[in-house]
């Protein structure tokens, strides 16, 4: 990969850790970090490109005193109407991959850019990305995270589970997958440092694996 930019995708189920794997290809290989949530949220504020044709969708009694969108309303609104929240996501996502594609031209330079979505495969970034990895976590593990660390109840994420791809389908339309189970992070971190290694990459600071002063918990 020596003078290519390797254009890396990042997906996987809630809970599997992707921000663990994201972080630390920040920070030992001087990654460029394009999350979708985040271009999403912020092509939803006043004056861009989103903003608009949502406000138009759901009318004036969605709007903050600000002006602003009020997206956590907008959330309840779609969350028991596919309909809607279809007309929702034809705004929002092909908005998004524009974003991403000007993202990824802006910084052309840089040797190693991650897009994270858990819709990565669904919005089809296989034809933006040069390979998919996967970020898997079973179940039981990315449950007992996310009632830890987002104070989620078992009902919610039994919904997420059922609107999300389940392991066969991750595994079959990505290429590498990086078993992301454990709690401690260097296990994670060797999975990581093995693949880029074999795809011509190297930790910045010349030394793979996790620094000794970060938290093996940190980032799930």
């Amino acid at each position: 990969m020596e003078g290519q930019t390797l254009i890396l995708g990042v997906t996987g189920g809630a809970g599997a850790g992707k921000s663990r794997v994201l972080k630390y290809m920040e920070e030992m290989y001087g990654a460029y970090l394009i999350l979708c949530d985040d271009v999403g949220a912020g092509l939803q504020r006043k004056g861009e490109a989103c903003y608009g044709p949502i406000a138009d969708l759901f009318g004036p009694e969605y709007l903050l005193e600000d002006g602003e969108l009020n997206r956590k309303k907008i959330a309840m609104a779609v969350f028991d109407d596919p309909g809607l929240l279809k007309k929702l996501t034809d705004i929002v996502h092909p908005a998004v991959r524009q974003r991403v594609k000007e993202e990824i031209e802006a910084h052309a330079g840089r040797k190693l850019i991650v897009i994270e979505a858990a819709l990565l495969l669904d919005d089809h970034y296989d034809e933006i990305c040069d390979e998919i990895w996967y970020i898997y976590a079973p179940e039981e593990v990315r449950r007992q995270r996310m009632k830890a660390d987002r104070g989620y109840s078992d009902e919610r994420i039994d919904e997420l589970f059922r609107t999300q791809r389940k392991e066969e389908s991750f595994r079959a339309l990505t290429d590498l997958t990086i078993d992301n189970s454990s709690d401690i992070i260097q296990n994670t971190c060797r999975q990581i440092d093995r693949a880029l290694e074999e795809r011509g990459f190297f930790p910045e600071s010349g030394q793979g694996g996790v620094r000794e002063d970060q938290d093996p918990a940190r980032g799930l």
